[in-house]
């Protein structure tokens, strides 16, 4: 008997199963998933077909995103640095966001750079491009974004505010997206509540989620925001079990958690917080980021972690002061490709270790590195430090990686390999090749001196099991298959950080990631 359960709705599943288990003691079902027929022979009518179900689910479950976004403003940038659509290697990513449009007080969708982006009066067609990317790269979905820092709040604070107008830019984007042909719409407002906002932001932001996630379920659209990470900003901002309803996925901006608006040196995104932290700088961090997410109510398979392919600047007051918290005067000089001061694009921080006389540092306590040559500093994110952040990722059973932004990559490999930083979290999070590791500058895992107290590692360094590190990646306990380490080298000798998956799931070394116990060889 064939039986296509997908052809009924959930609900009708177990009744279904029910009446014909009722006539059928040994039995042969076909379930029809898509275009692949899986056969399970039954000898027990009520486990092996759930199993099966469940363990469909859980697949699907296991597949970490990796959410590109494409600042599209860098097609203007000094030639090393120009970036072109043309360059994107869509298979790197499983999502692709454009960025920006922008918005109107009428709820209209605006494009800003009508040029770059529509192929009218001899424009670029950026947007056609894009899109033109999924032929080479079928899975990949591409979505367009809205909002974005340079824009502000107080247009969506509005616009939210108007059952009418609300209604009219929900219209207005389910249009826009099906017309320029992308699977889905990426929210950026920086922030509700936040830059000109009002309180009643929080509630009506939820509003127009939910009346955007109803009209993108009749078109098979994709619907994503991306966030403030932090407590101090994102408490302001959401109520985060409720969005989580209504969102496909979160993308938390888990840096710029400090910068050269700061009067001291601090870390663009540390993995955890240092022990000479205090008040608000306890919760910035990226692991303090992600928890207070998950304890408020967003799933963590919905929750994608965002990492910085750039760094934050300083200048440096006292150029013998070049740890973190030591005292700065600004922003640091721009980059000769970004051409922002207090910013540097990783591809821009890696043509400078070049050139020489920069010294990196490794901090035990961030797992992060910064670097420092004269009164120039920055803190940053390399290989090493987001193959930590992958394993982060899986031992907390997240939805995935999400990057800012692609074209600020070593796109080119005029360090080596090119984009070294996204093949890193495709590395980690789907089972690619690491990157060939590049020449680095003269490097440290302790602390300089500065006017802080000595610093130890948190958290710490364990000692691994005997010979467990044979090359750079993941290894899975072999006492304890729920423990799991990531072997990373640092000037010739492996080292090791322990992660511990979540209660009921274990290492599965074919994902690179936690899942079901049921589903893991050797581990039954």
């Amino acid at each position: 008997m064939y039986i296509d359960l997908l052809s009924f709705s959930p609900s009708l599943h177990h009744c279904f199963y029910h009446v014909y288990t009722a006539y059928c003691d040994l039995c042969v079902i076909h379930i029809l998933v898509r275009h692949n027929l899986l056969t399970y022979y039954l000898m027990n009518r009520w486990i092996l077909v759930f199993a099966a179900l469940a363990a469909l689910a859980s697949a699907a479950d296991s597949e970490k995103k990796i959410v590109c976004y494409f600042g599209s403003w860098a097609v203007y940038r000094p030639s090393g640095g120009k970036f072109d659509i043309s360059y994107i290697q869509p298979n790197l990513c499983t999502h692709l966001i454009y960025t920006f449009v922008g918005i109107s007080t009428e709820g209209d969708v605006r494009v800003l750079d009508s040029w770059q982006d529509l192929p009218d009066n001899w424009g670029k067609d950026g947007f056609g491009r894009f899109n033109k990317l999924r032929e080479q790269s079928p899975e990949t979905k591409t979505l367009i974004a809205i909002g974005g820092w340079n824009e502000g709040s107080a247009k969506y604070s509005a616009v939210v505010a108007n059952p009418t107008i609300r209604a009219r830019f929900v219209k207005n984007v389910v249009e826009f997206v099906k017309k320029y042909n992308f699977d889905g719409f990426d929210f950026d407002w920086e922030y509700p509540n936040q830059r000109g906002g009002k309180p009643e932001d929080v509630q009506n932001y939820i509003s127009v989620l939910k009346e955007l996630r109803t009209e993108f379920d009749k078109h098979g659209l994709i619907l994503s925001a991306a966030v403030a990470a932090a407590e101090p900003s994102a408490s302001k901002s959401y109520d985060i079990a409720a969005m989580s309803k209504y969102l496909h996925f979160i993308n938390i901006m888990a840096y710029d958690l400090h910068g050269a608006w700061e009067k001291v040196t601090g870390h663009n995104a540390p993995l955890y917080k240092r022990k000479d932290e205090s008040g608000n700088d306890l919760k910035l961090n990226v692991d303090a980021s992600v928890r207070y997410w998950l304890d408020s109510g967003c799933p963590a398979e919905k929750l994608i972690l965002g990492v910085p392919f750039y760094g934050r600047a300083f200048t440096l007051a006292d150029k013998s002061q070049n740890g973190l918290g030591a005292p700065t005067t600004g922003p640091a000089a721009a980059g000769p490709y970004t051409r922002e001061r207090g910013m540097l694009g990783y591809n821009e921080i890696c043509e400078f270790f070049k050139q020489g006389g920069w010294t990196v540092v490794r901090h035990q306590e961030h797992r992060a590195p910064y670097a420092y040559k004269g009164d120039q500093w920055v803190g940053y994110d390399d290989v090493t430090s987001l193959t930590e952040k992958t394993a982060y990722i899986n031992s907390l059973g997240l939805g995935g990686a999400m990057l800012w932004s692609i074209e600020t990559d070593d796109f080119f490999g005029n360090c080596g390999e090119k984009y070294p930083l996204l093949k890193t979290l495709n590395a980690g999070l789907r089972g690619g090749e690491l990157p060939k590791p590049t020449e680095q500058p003269p490097q440290t895992t302790q602390p300089p001196q500065t006017t802080q107290p000595p610093q130890t590692t948190q958290p710490p360094v364990t000692a691994p099991p005997s010979g467990i590190c044979k090359k750079e990646g993941y290894v899975r306990d072999e006492q304890d298959c729920s423990v799991f380490y990531l072997c990373y080298n640092v000037n010739g000798v492996y080292q090791i950080q322990k992660f511990t998956c979540s209660s009921g799931t274990v290492f599965d070394p074919r994902i690179n990631g936690c899942n079901h116990k049921h589903l893991v060889d050797g581990c039954h």
